[in-house]
């Protein structure tokens, strides 16, 4: 049961303000993730860190972003949505603007981590406030796809900016663009109407702490993996406890009366394969915005600004197609659009093997263009599916649980795929540096951790030998490591197809039940009839 909404709306434009802020937050959020990325080659560089700790300048976010995005969404129902949304953008602004002042790497990964806790409160109070205000249902799949385009959008400008920005005032440059965006955004939250369900009088703090706690755990342990060892007991014991943790999560759902995950919504065909695109997308796009920009710098040789405007060959139609793809809608069923994107990007991932030290722009144009195209498709109605994909009373908490899921994947397929290429990275250099060395005393380790983080000639300079011929070999072992990974992720996004198209398909109605009476636009499924009390439960 749920609370009055404090505003209504039949129409986005008479709500715009809201939307228009949280959108702008939602593209800002995503940003703050893959925009990192390009700038940790000149943070390693500057605060002269090794990998590990420079790595968690972008887990620390991405982990702290999707572990509170269900306690968020609890502290929200309980205390007000407007005040979490400002709350959490207030945390976001001053330690995005602390990143960019301090000079030590533990103290930045901490104040990332902070940054990625206030955009979890950002993103599921703007999740709810968009809820409440669009109380229609087919209104409210519209509203939500443009805050999943924001979504993608900020995603995918995350590197070109980022880009432009380390090039003019240098990586620290960066974190105080962001701080500034958080604070004009800041501005029109006085603006926004308060919301809360009068019906939550707790936290799930039970749930809470086990499943960040489990995130935390698990993506530790897959970006120590390759530092200590895969088989190192601190490892194993981490993914074991990570394990146990994510148990006793379940557990406690279950036995809550309120819970913040909602474990039946997983009883849900159409809701888990709208869930499966973003894990999808985690590995063939996201962690693509995240580690590819360090390939252009290290290995292709381009700049940071040069490296930010080659992404935009992938990015562009992240941005021109999501619009275009609701209108798909209207002659193509959602699942077989989804199942298209996931095509598109796999055959792009497979096509981007090609990828080596002497790739041209024409050469990236393709396999870049054809990803970004299908995650163009996805971006424009992914957000509007996961909504329209239960009945309108819960679209609230599909939300949460739809970003928590979003969110959870980021985190764990870019830990995931860091910690490959640096495994497959050490290697290759322990194959194949000998040849080129008489260098006996090699830290193998040390090595694949420079060259992973882009630094290869750096890394070069520390061997004996002739150095053009020690970077020759290291950007040949990196660039195996790419393309091998690459052919992985493609993979798993094709074996995806068949399963978003099938839990996706509409049954046909006979001949003596008729078309539905009503549709959702948004994706042409059709619509649950409301029930008296609109959406409270938004997380």
């Amino acid at each position: 049961m749920s609370g009055p909404p404090t505003a209504q709306a039949t129409g986005i434009g008479r709500s715009w303000l809201p939307l228009v802020l949280v959108c702008v937050a939602a593209a800002l959020l995503p940003a703050a993730l893959t925009g990192s990325s390009v700038a940790l080659p000149d943070i390693g560089t500057d605060l002269e860190t090794d990998l590990a700790p420079l790595q968690w300048v972008v887990h620390a976010y991405n982990v702290m972003f999707a572990s509170f995005m269900l306690a968020s969404g609890g502290l929200a129902d309980l205390f007000g949505r407007r005040l979490m949304f400002t709350l959490g953008l207030s945390l976001f602004a001053l330690s995005s603007l602390a990143s960019g002042l301090i000079s030590d790497i533990v103290l930045l990964d901490v104040l990332r981590g902070a940054s990625g806790a206030g955009a979890a409160a950002v993103m599921t109070a703007g999740s709810a406030l968009l809820a409440q205000v669009f109380t229609d249902p087919a209104t409210r799949a519209r509203a939500f796809s443009m805050l999943g385009a924001s979504f993608g959008m900020g995603l995918a400008l995350g590197p070109s900016t980022a880009g432009l920005l380390v090039g003019a005032f240098g990586w620290r440059g960066v974190f105080i663009a962001q701080a500034v965006i958080a604070g004009v955004v800041l501005l029109g939250a006085a603006k926004l109407p308060e919301s809360r369900d009068p019906d939550a009088t707790s936290v799930d703090w039970w749930g809470a702490i086990t499943f960040t706690s489990s995130l935390f755990l698990l993506t530790l342990s897959v970006v120590e993996g390759p530092q200590r060892g895969w088989g190192d007991p601190v490892v194993l014991g981490g993914f074991a406890l990570a394990a146990a943790l994510m148990v006793a999560f379940a557990v406690a759902e279950r036995v809550q009366r309120r819970p913040m995950f909602e474990l039946s919504l997983l009883g849900n065909p159409r809701f888990i394969a709208v869930c499966l695109v973003p894990v999808l997308l985690a590995f063939g796009f996201v962690c693509l915005l995240v580690f590819l920009p360090s390939y252009f710098i290290g290995v292709n040789g381009m700049s940071p600004q040069g490296s930010g405007l080659t992404m935009m060959l992938l990015t562009v139609p992240v941005m021109g197609l999501p619009l275009f793809a609701g209108q798909m809608l209207r002659f193509i069923p959602v699942g077989w659009l989804l199942g298209l994107s996931m095509l598109l990007i796999g055959l792009g991932a497979a096509w981007l093997t090609t990828l080596n030290p002497e790739t041209t722009l024409i050469g990236l144009l393709g396999p870049l263009m054809v990803i970004g195209s299908g995650v163009g498709i996805s971006f424009g109605i992914i957000d509007g599916a996961a909504v329209s994909s239960v009945e309108p009373a819960r679209a609230g908490m599909a939300a949460g649980m739809f970003n928590t899921m979003r969110l959870a994947s980021e985190a764990i397929a870019v830990a995931g795929m860091g910690a490959f290429l640096v495994s497959l990275t050490q290697t290759n250099l322990t194959e194949q540096l000998p040849a080129v060395t008489s260098d006996e005393a090699l830290d193998i380790g040390a090595l694949a951790n420079r060259v992973a983080q882009g630094d290869l000639a750096g890394a070069a300079g520390t061997v004996t030998g002739d150095e053009t011929e020690v970077f020759g070999v290291m950007a040949a072992s990196y660039t195996d490591a790419f393309q091998l990974t690459l052919w992985i992720l493609a993979a798993v996004c094709l074996a995806g197809v068949p399963f978003i198209i099938g839990l996706l398909r509409e049954p046909r109605p006979s001949a003596d039940e008729g078309a539905p009476a009503d549709a959702d636009p948004a994706t042409d499924a059709p619509v649950p009839t409301p029930r008296s009390e609109p959406a409270g439960d938004a997380h």
